[in-house]
């Protein structure tokens, strides 16, 4: 039997960090995971600074259903809500 329930995490410290900071198991694993090592990206860090382009971007590699018929401040929440695990 494994020693933990859970994949394997390429940056466990950076997981852990996240889990402490509330995020969800889910999107903790997916930021550890993440080959960006935490280079600047294109978006702003607001989600309320981003287009509707991104905001729908983001929430499609969330795979957040529903996404196509939410106007940008029900994206924003359902975004706000998954990464701190309040969705599904």
């Amino acid at each position: 039997m494994a020693e933990r329930d859970r994949p394997t995490i390429e940056n466990d410290a950076q997981y852990e960090a996240l889990r402490d900071k509330g995020y969800n198991k889910e999107t903790a694993a997916r930021i550890a995971n993440s080959d960006s090592s935490g280079q600047p990206t294109d978006r702003p860090n607001s989600y309320d600074d981003w287009s509707k382009e991104q905001l729908l971007e983001r929430a499609k590699e969330l795979d957040l259903e529903g996404r196509s018929d939410m106007d940008k401040p029900e994206l924003i929440a359902a975004l706000r809500g998954k990464r701190y695990g309040d969705q599904g």
